[in-house]
């Protein structure tokens, strides 16, 4: 197993050693996991390409890392711990050998319902133990999975599906969301109107719905576990095989199949979890994320498999059946290290603090933040509260690209600077450059952040359009991945994030391409253009502010913003809803036809003082319409 760096003069030396040779310090890590053969070559690159080959030549399936080679140590420990949306219902702990029996039995039932190596395999389902299971079972027969959030629409499940051309879907009847209960099964159904590649549905019961079961496409997934045992034998896999393929919003309107590969993506996920959390054999690790976002694929799933921990699932939302939800389950399983999103963070400040006082929460050694900077006030509120003082913050910066945690504190290690991601981890080399791709050196200076060497974890192409991936992430900046981030490097060197420089905005800590939302506005019959940008939202981080020109004669009122948000409901999905619309008779456009989103997102912002200069817009008698028509 890895082992975790102690001390602050620890990780410098790790650090220092990991800049000089990454190769050798890569490959002593990876060397720590079973290899059906071992690599030929550590790593192989360029970033023109892009091509990135980590552990070239070498054979390997991710399940027997995450699951065979504990059984001997850690057969009856639990590896997952799931606790269900009604508190009334019992929590489940399955052990390691339960698990390992478990993803066999499932693996089982999708060889025998067609699935094979290299399928796609979409899965759709509740944060139930199936969903990890089911994860793990494409990972065993070589499979790739592509989960997608039980959240999103039925267009946009089955635009997921066809990118990937999936041949299994699996899913459920249904699942629990607090007070709601959510119908997948026909949404399901619906998708699959659209997906000729699909040939088998494969149907978790969960809520005991009537559901309709197509014939000689549906099956029930507990009448296939009857049929299969509990042995299946691990496929075989190159380390650069594609693991798995996640869909992420980008600025256009199609989304982006995000693929990652096996080897290298095991030995940085384990790695990652271990150091930044400060992972001790017998803690009880929980974070809230969902499995159809990277942060549930690497932190729920695999990195705290890989390292034999014990990771808890949970089915429902934290403010279900009150505020208290997430502390009682700290106290009830005696959480050791809890990992959450600034937004249920600032959404549980808000709330009476007897709802944190009534429980005891001493058992907390690591408190962790991901998928947004997390703001000073709720820092600090986290800090006092939930951490009572005594617990490390580790603010995590990364992304779906990017695999696992690139620029964190590790907790009780590494020093702590509220709203900052700090130090970036062994291995990683970021850079700050100007507009024109000149590094920025030295301290005290801001920039967009870049990283200018390849990691383990990184996405390797985009599915399907590797020239998208080109232009995307390495285009930019000539022999550099752009993440799209800007950033300040403080007088110590600590990497504080200040937030996209594309037109991507980050609600609730999840990426919304601008495209992909106008898009689905444009789609209501009296939208005739729309514009949307990110401003500052109190619980969200950033909420989306739109601004649409309607036709001619149409009402604009509270009917019709009902109606767009329905639109966008039913294209996207609920997350992707406009807090605020805004209706104007134009846009702010360049002579070009380029919209002037940097005026828009001020006026959003309220910051009307300093619009810079408007007369080089195609109408600049636009922009006064628009601040005085300002929500």
């Amino acid at each position: 197993m890895i082992q975790k760096i102690n001390s602050f003069e620890e990780y410098q030396s790790e650090y220092a050693k990991s800049v000089a040779n990454p190769e050798e310090f890569w490959a002593e890590h990876a060397q720590t996991f079973q290899w059906k053969k071992q690599w030929d070559k550590t790593l192989e690159w360029n970033f023109e390409e892009p091509k990135i080959e980590w552990f070239k030549g070498g054979k390997l399936n991710i399940t027997e890392n995450c699951l065979d080679r504990h059984l001997e140590e850690r057969g009856d420990k639990t590896a997952i711990l799931w606790e269900p949306n009604d508190p009334s219902e019992s929590a489940i702990h399955i052990t390691y050998k339960e698990l390992h029996e478990r993803v066999c039995q499932f693996a089982n039932v999708l060889k025998n319902n067609g699935g094979k190596k290299g399928d796609r395999i979409c899965l759709y389902m509740p944060m139930v133990p199936e969903l990890a299971i089911a994860v793990l079972a494409c990972a065993r027969i070589g499979a790739i999975h592509s989960v997608v959030f039980a959240g999103f629409s039925a267009k946009a499940l089955a635009d997921r599906i066809n990118d990937a051309k999936c041949n299994i879907l699996l899913t459920s009847d249904g699942g629990f969301r607090g007070a709601k209960t959510i119908n997948l099964k026909s949404i399901a159904d619906e998708a699959l109107e659209n997906c000729s590649s699909i040939q088998k549905s494969i149907v978790l019961k969960r809520i005991n719905s009537e559901v309709t079961m197509k014939e000689g496409r549906d099956v029930w997934l507990h009448d296939e576990l009857a049929k299969v045992d509990v042995n299946c034998k691990a496929e075989e896999m190159d380390a650069e095989d594609p693991l798995f393929i996640l869909y992420t919003s980008g600025s256009t309107g199609q989304p982006k199949g995000v693929q990652h590969t096996i080897g290298g993506y095991m030995v940085y996920t384990e790695y990652s979890f271990r150091n930044v959390f400060q992972y001790e054999e017998n803690d009880v690790y929980w974070c809230t994320a969902d499995i159809g976002w990277v942060t549930g694929h690497s932190y729920i799933v695999y990195g705290p498999l890989l390292a034999g921990a014990t990771t808890v699932m949970f089915e429902g939302v934290p403010t279900y059946p009150d505020a208290g939800r997430f502390w009682e389950v700290v106290e009830k399983h005696k959480i050791n290290a809890f990992y959450t999103a600034p937004t249920a963070i600032r959404a549980l400040q808000a709330c009476d603090i007897g709802f944190v006082n009534k429980y005891d929460l001493s058992s907390l050694k690591v408190l962790g933040s991901v998928g947004e900077p997390i703001n000073v006030e709720a820092w600090e509120w986290y800090n006092k509260h939930i951490g009572k003082n005594n617990c490390p913050i580790v603010d995590t910066w990364w992304q779906t690209e990017t695999g696992g945690i690139m620029i964190s504190p590790l907790a009780g290690i590494t020093p702590l600077k509220p709203t900052y991601a700090t130090l970036p981890l062994p291995g990683i080399q970021p850079c700050l450059v100007d507009a024109d791709g000149n590094e920025t050196e030295g301290n005290d200076v801001v920039g967009n952040l870049c990283i200018k060497f390849p990691w383990p974890s990184m996405l390797r192409t985009l599915w399907g359009d590797h020239e998208r991936c080109r232009q995307t992430y390495f285009a930019t900046y000539s022999g550099k991945y752009f993440t799209g981030d800007g950033c300040k490097r403080d007088e110590n060197g600590m990497y504080r994030i200040t937030g996209r420089v594309d037109d991507v905005i980050n609600v609730s800590g999840h990426r919304m391409g601008t495209a992909e939302v106008e898009n689905a506005i444009n789609e209501h019959e009296a939208v005739i253009e729309s514009a949307i940008v990110g401003y500052p939202h109190d619980i969200k981080g950033q909420g989306i502010y739109a601004y649409c020109i309607m036709e001619t004669g149409k009402a604009v009122d509270d009917k019709t913003r009902t109606e767009i948000l329905a639109k966008v409901t039913d294209i996207i999905g609920p997350i992707a809803k406009p807090d605020k619309i805004q209706f104007v008779s134009g846009l702010p456009k360049t002579r070009s036809g380029k919209i002037m989103r940097r005026i828009l997102r001020k006026i959003a912002e309220g910051d009307t003082s300093n619009l810079g200069d408007t007369s080089t817009l195609l109408d600049p008698s636009v922009v006064e319409e628009i601040k005085i028509g300002a929500l």
